[in-house]
């Protein structure tokens, strides 16, 4: 029913794409990561990857055109509302471990080149595997009411006070690149603090994740912070972590010098927010 009442404007944004582009944003938006199992020779895109949570382990789906595994049955209008609303195919609502509430942001020609790029890739058989969660979080329609709480649907609103630059370094963060996912803390609902947005503290898997305001990067030269985007090398000359460490190898390190020039521009802008208590109390 959920699905009848969604607005349709935008379903057609998906019909033709560039997959060309399409490739490039699926690299900024990091689909590798949580749609490819953690194995070596994992098929990319096929699912499979766990995401461990506080209220249970979710896997990534498959996302590739097959028919019966993957997302080959779907629509345009299909993947608009998935990435739009956070609704499925069948009208349920998606987890937001799938990270719709930054996805919606995304811009209509974006959404269709992404969509053009994914029915490129060759079709893989392997079955999506079940969330593995704790009561009551596996019943789904309590989903509902979260999103009337958290979730504001609506593709990026450029802010006029902003630069050109900065104003395109926020749609990289905010929706396409979706750093807020892990890099602002949550509520006990699993919702971001809006009014902590990027100031680290524990990220959805419960880990210590560090403040990306000017509170600590402007402590980083521009040299040192694109070398760490580039190649995961901190000033003190130790490395990203494992889990940074895919984000730069498969996304910061894959932008164009232009994006990554506004994706900088855009961190420093931010108004300086103070470390999280789970952040600021850990020794140094």
């Amino acid at each position: 029913m959920l699905a009848l009442l969604l607005p349709f404007a935008s379903a057609n944004a998906a019909a033709a794409g560039d997959a060309a582009r399409g490739l490039y944003l699926a690299k900024a938006g990091g689909c590798l990561a949580c749609h490819t199992e953690d194995n070596k020779g994992a098929t990319p895109f096929a699912g499979g990857r766990a995401l461990k949570t506080p209220f249970g382990t979710f896997y990534g789906p498959n996302l590739t055109p097959h028919a019966g595994a993957g997302i080959g049955r779907w629509s345009d209008a299909d993947f608009v509302r998935a990435m739009r609303h956070g609704v499925r195919p069948d009208g349920a609502n998606y987890y937001p471990a799938f990270p719709y509430p930054s996805f919606t942001g995304i811009t209509d020609r974006d959404l269709a080149d992404l969509w053009a790029y994914l029915k490129t890739l060759p079709p893989d058989p392997r079955p999506n595997r079940p969330h593995d969660l704790r009561f009551p979080y596996r019943w789904r329609y309590p989903i509902a009411a979260w999103k009337w709480l958290y979730f504001t649907p609506g593709p990026f609103a450029s802010d006029p006070r902003r630069t050109p630059v900065i104003d395109r370094g926020a749609y990289l963060v905010e929706a396409l690149g979706h750093c807020g996912e892990c890099h602002t803390p949550r509520n006990y609902l699993g919702a971001t603090k809006k009014d902590r947005a990027l100031a680290g503290g524990k990220g959805p898997t419960g880990k210590d994740l560090p403040n990306l305001t000017p509170t600590h990067l402007a402590k980083w030269s521009d040299p040192e912070l694109k070398d760490f985007l580039l190649f995961g090398t901190k000033p003190d000359m130790d490395s990203a972590d494992e889990a940074m460490a895919e984000v730069v190898r498969n996304t910061t390190s894959q932008l164009t010098p232009d994006d990554l020039v506004a994706l900088m521009a855009y961190l420093r802008a931010l108004p300086a927010r103070p470390d999280e208590p789970a952040t600021s109390n850990k020794k140094k």
